[in-house]
């Protein structure tokens, strides 16, 4: 039924139109640190049975395949991507990477909230604290470590372990430990942008540990996690995507034209 056809056509539609969407985000988070790409999922709709599969019409026997009819397509999800992204060296003592699994743990100050990112830009606030990204943020890392007014050879460990020397002094001293945030789940954080991510029923509660213990990654001081974008491969999809939503609208098209050959039907 032509009808039925412009119904499920547009269903495909719609379905690639959010793809794109998609497509153009990854792309536009290219260059953005730590960022974890999407990809769209699909799930086919309802059908229209009109043999299912072992009835018996008009006592002929049993259908070995029935007739059934698709009525379209739909997102079943966006699933974010959580691969390693490349490392970028910037020499900077506060940009850290990290290898591996986890998270650091940030304090929203506006609701109080932890918050959770791969982004390792690092800044120290007019209280000596660490806070992700620019000083003014307010975002500070959890467990909260303090960096003392004139610490010079700032250098943090593989294992989070923050280290100073003040002037005048030989040995450096711990300004505390780094600590890296895991989930069961990771797939079902909420993405709130800004690099950030919020924890949910889905992903399971956060565990707390030293990095390099229990499966996490470590860190490496002096350079950033890149995105895992890979321009090459969203080209590809833009696209297959691109003529995916063509055949859809040709589909439309050919169900537009059967409605007007039955509208345009004359009886003699």
């Amino acid at each position: 039924m032509s009808v039925q056809t412009l119904y499920t056509a547009a269903t495909g539609m719609q379905a690639m139109e959010t793809k794109l969407d998609v497509i153009a985000n990854n792309l536009a988070n290219v260059n953005t640190t730590a960022f974890k790409k999407g990809r769209a999922n699909f799930e086919d709709l309802l059908y229209r049975h009109t043999i299912p599969p072992g009835a018996n019409p008009g006592g002929s026997g049993l259908a070995a395949t029935g007739t059934s009819v698709g009525l379209g397509t739909r997102v079943s999800s966006i699933q974010t991507n959580f691969k390693q992204g490349a490392y970028e060296n910037t020499g900077n003592a506060l940009d850290v990477a990290i290898e591996g699994v986890g998270f650091f743990q940030v304090q929203d100050p506006s609701t109080g909230n932890n918050l959770y990112t791969r982004a390792g830009n690092l800044s120290v606030n007019a209280n000596g604290q660490l806070v992700l990204g620019s000083a003014n943020s307010g975002r500070q890392l959890q467990p909260a470590i303090t960096i003392p007014q004139g610490a010079t050879d700032l250098s943090i460990q593989r294992d989070g372990n923050v280290l100073y020397r003040l002037q005048g002094q030989n040995n450096s001293s711990s300004a505390g430990q780094l600590q890296l945030a895991s989930f069961l789940n990771p797939e079902g954080l909420l993405k709130l942008g800004e690099n950030l991510f919020q924890e949910t029923q889905a992903s399971g509660t956060s565990t707390l540990d030293i990095p390099g213990n229990n499966g996490l990654g470590v860190l490496t001081q002096g350079a950033l996690e890149a995105s895992n974008v890979e321009p090459v491969q969203e080209l590809i999809d833009l696209i297959t995507t691109q003529r995916s939503f063509e055949l859809n609208s040709q589909a439309v098209q050919a169900g537009d034209q059967l409605l007007q050959l039955v509208s345009n039907l004359r009886r003699f």
